[in-house]
């Protein structure tokens, strides 16, 4: 389960023009580096999957040419075996030369090698504007434009009103309604806060139908918004703050696996080019 955040205010002038808060969970055994720049001179910063057979994978990335993209599974009752490894849809979006709408118009013909998943895509340009783009693979529709707001996403498709989506949603809310009276490390730590929020949010019924067996056994661990089981939870929270001129500050906050009691706080803050 993972669950994502995040307001979209393209037209803002004094304050933020984007905000996410993500929440990873993955098996504590499942190999991965934290949020990095990749090697000297890379412009694209992210954590990366070091899963065998998808080493290079990320969930979440971003470059400094305003590329974003970030990925949610889609909780199913099984999963296809020898599919492509969808880590690498958010990967291909930041090294590819191509607008989010174009690509996930691309990527909406080829869902069917993959397992379910969303994905949301963002392209940052003074000169263009911002836009913001989403495809659910298990939507039926196709990739589409999003409007400025507020918008919540986890294991099911974008605003699907889980309640532990509605609960987070409601959070992330309060602390945007205060984040110009915030300064930044304030409001990163105040969204972090609110992706560690531990309050089980059953019955969980959305949930259990969607995943049915395969999600019974850890239903009320996975309800809350901060997963923790003996051997699955949230293992990297994510804040993103882009304002106005483009400043981007990135926090990451990850488990050392597989020791949950041991973490480590990563900052990076640049300059978009664009």
């Amino acid at each position: 389960m993972c669950i994502i955040f995040f307001q979209f205010d393209p037209h803002s002038v004094s304050a933020y023009r984007f905000i996410l808060a993500a929440n990873r969970d993955e098996y504590y055994s499942r190999p991965s580096k934290p949020a990095d720049f990749w090697g000297n001179n890379c412009d694209i910063l992210s954590g990366l999957d070091m899963e065998k057979g998808k080493e290079g994978g990320t969930w979440l990335g971003i470059n400094k040419k305003g590329k974003f993209a970030a990925l949610t599974n889609y909780l199913q009752p099984t999963n296809r075996l020898n599919v492509l490894g969808r880590g690498y849809l958010v990967t291909n979006f930041l090294t590819e030369d191509v607008d989010g709408l174009t690509y996930l118009k691309k990527i909406s013909s080829e869902g069917h090698l993959y397992n379910g998943f969303n994905l949301i895509t963002a392209d940052f340009n003074k000169t263009k504007g911002d836009t913001m783009c989403y495809y659910g693979s298990k939507s039926g529709q196709e990739p589409k434009t999003l409007e400025p707001g507020i918008y919540g996403l986890s294991n099911s498709l974008l605003e699907t009103p889980w309640k532990k989506l509605v609960l987070g949603k409601k959070l992330f809310t309060d602390v945007i309604n205060r984040s110009n009276e915030l300064s930044p490390e304030n409001l990163v730590q105040e969204l972090i806060n609110v992706l560690n929020n531990e309050e089980v949010q059953m019955p969980a019924t959305d949930i259990e139908e969607q995943g049915q067996d395969f999600i019974r056994p850890f239903l009320k661990e996975i309800s809350a918004l901060f997963v923790r089981t003996s051997f699955y939870g949230t293992r990297t929270n994510t804040v993103i703050l882009v304002d106005a001129k483009g400043h981007v500050n990135f926090t990451e906050r990850t488990m050392l696996s597989p020791d949950i009691n041991q973490w480590k706080v990563s900052s990076f803050q640049f300059e978009l080019e664009i």
